[in-house]
């Protein structure tokens, strides 16, 4: 797997190791027990593990993820989420292995989600515009293959990095948040992402899959439900319109993806937003043995 150290990338080796399926995975900056060193732009270095492994799939959750790192530095984001990954591709392809690539709703503009796989992509920043040249390229370099598009990933992450957790230290901290209004999109859990994804794989699946949350809310009714979810303090938080907040990259507002594709295969696998943050709570509870957030009930 390329890109072990992010929560995607977490939660997939977690979960395919649950399944009986042996997972060797890569980092880049952040250190995984067990894991290889790698830099996904390195294509020789890419073929030349996936020959020493000859794996049965190729999983890249491998990406510049930042949406203004990306505007603001477009050369890198092309060579992480575009020719890396499709370098590595074609290296699953040479082994005969399956390759699956992590997509984003980012490749639709956001002005009448949510969105089905077969509605046409029309991305708003760099960020989009390379996820979506990477789905299209995909195809020419591999026979067997999965493009899984997915947005606003929660759940379990070593780096806390999440929006979970920005609004957790924000309301813990005592400290004003101000979340976007006008922001709609599907929350989606990542352990159930994670297991969405080796289901697929077990049952053959390809092409094209949404695997994200089966509601819509927006940025604030989420952070909202987060912060009363572990009992802090919401008034903290402060509703406001996208374009106040002098973001670098535009954000697609009426987002989302729908799944009734995926429905189909895993009926009912992905957690709703309540379902999952409460999920989320229970599980730091259970691996810190702490509570997390002050105020929250014992």
């Amino acid at each position: 797997m390329l890109g072990g150290s992010g929560q995607v990338g977490v939660g997939l080796a977690s979960s395919l190791r649950a399944a009986g399926h042996e997972a060797v995975v890569t980092y880049y900056r952040t250190p995984v027990p067990g894991g290889v060193p790698l830099d996904i732009t390195d294509g020789r270095a890419v073929g030349e593990l996936t020959r020493a492994l000859r794996p049965d799939w190729v999983l890249c959750p491998a990406a510049l993820a930042s949406v203004d790192h990306c505007e603001r530095d477009p050369d890198l984001a092309w060579r992480v989420n575009v020719v890396g990954p499709l370098a590595a591709a074609a290296a699953a392809n040479d082994q005969k292995a399956s390759f699956v690539y992590y997509s984003s709703e980012y490749v639709f503009d956001g002005s009448e989600g949510p969105y089905g796989e077969g509605d046409p992509p029309n991305p708003l920043g760099v960020y989009g515009r390379t996820k979506l040249a990477a789905e299209r390229g995909i195809p020419e370099r591999a026979e067997s293959y999965l493009v899984l598009r997915t947005t606003v990933v929660y759940g379990p992450d070593p780096q806390e990095k999440n929006f979970v957790f920005q609004v957790l230290r924000a309301l813990r901290a005592g400290r004003r948040m101000r979340v976007p209004l006008d922001q709609v999109s599907s929350p989606t859990y990542g352990p159930d992402l994670a297991r969405a994804s080796v289901r697929l794989l077990e049952l053959g699946c390809r092409g094209t899959y949404h695997v994200a949350g089966p509601e819509v809310c927006d940025r604030y009714t989420f952070a909202r439900l987060i912060g009363e979810t572990f009992r802090l303090d919401v008034s903290l938080l402060e509703a406001v319109p996208t374009a106040t907040l002098g973001q670098t990259a535009r954000r697609p507002l009426q987002g989302g993806l729908k799944t009734e594709k995926l429905e189909a295969f895993l009926p009912g696998l992905m957690r709703t937003p309540s379902q999952g943050v409460a999920a989320l709570k229970q599980g730091l509870r259970l691996e810190t043995g702490r509570t997390a957030g002050k105020g929250e009930d014992e």
